[in-house]
């Protein structure tokens, strides 16, 4: 193993990601994906096979085996301890900067279905973060520096995205009437399951993290309104894919990383 930890003392973790002669080696930016069916969609963005992948726990790592800086790509995922497992990897394995893409519920009534989220902040609701941030931090940011470049590569391709904070859960059956309306009280825009703990990971391994998710549900009347099926979903989930690869690649292409 090689010890990727920033920390001494009785801090150091006991258990760490494997890296060995038979682990990939990855370039420094890699792209998270949390629905299986999206996770198809980018490799064919990618022009990869879905059948030439590396086996990354319960999920599927692709990575270019001859341009070592090219992106790679990492999923499904679900719910926050996952996500970490799996962030930790990719980092030991050579990332550093990470982009995650998944769906989430709107908690604001101005964030409809098929609308794309750029968080600038994670309210943490889940029990992965503390472990990495202690108990008494409430929220966490993602990379400045790569949720602009996010924004940038979106604007300049004239998708609309809303910036604001999330809410991150382990539990998605207690979204309750009374948390839905306290985010909203606090300005959240929506509901998800991965990103405080992703942001919490890489604040403290000082690698680059951000997200962008799609609205698949609404829940700001505090009743459910699934939107799975609508056209408004599946042009907004296709738009953001398109414009996080393409910042993955621009990312991957830059003397500067």
């Amino acid at each position: 193993m090689i010890d990727n930890r920033p920390s001494v003392g009785d801090d150091v973790a006991i258990v760490n990601p494997v890296v060995n002669a038979r682990t990939p080696k990855l370039g420094p930016v890699a792209l998270m994906v949390s629905p299986k069916k999206d996770l198809r969609y980018c490799c064919d963005l990618m022009q990869w096979s879905t059948d030439d992948y590396y086996r990354l726990y319960l999920s599927r790592l692709y990575y270019p085996k001859r341009n070592t800086r090219g992106p790679s790509l990492a999923g499904p995922v679900v719910g926050a301890p996952y996500a970490a497992m799996m962030l930790e990897a990719l980092i030991a394995w050579g990332s550093r900067q990470v982009i995650f893409f998944g769906w989430c519920g709107s908690i604001d009534p101005h964030v409809r279905t098929g609308d794309i989220i750029i968080p600038d902040e994670a309210i943490i609701d889940e029990g992965t973060s503390r472990h990495y941030l202690g108990e008494g931090v409430r929220s966490v940011k993602p990379a400045a520096d790569l949720t602009r470049t996010l924004r940038k590569t979106f604007t300049e391709r004239g998708i609309d995205t809303h910036k604001g904070p999330v809410w991150t859960t382990d539990a998605v059956y207690r979204e309750t009437k009374a948390k839905v309306s306290h985010h909203q009280t606090v300005g959240t825009l929506g509901v998800e399951m991965e990103l405080s703990a992703l942001f919490s990971v890489g604040r403290y391994r000082s690698v680059d993290i951000a997200g962008v998710l799609v609205v698949s549900d609404e829940l700001s009347t505090l009743t459910w309104q699934p939107g799975f099926k609508s056209p408004e979903f599946q042009t907004g989930r296709t738009a953001a894919l398109e414009g996080i690869v393409s910042c993955c690649r621009k990312l991957a292409a830059s003397p500067n990383e």
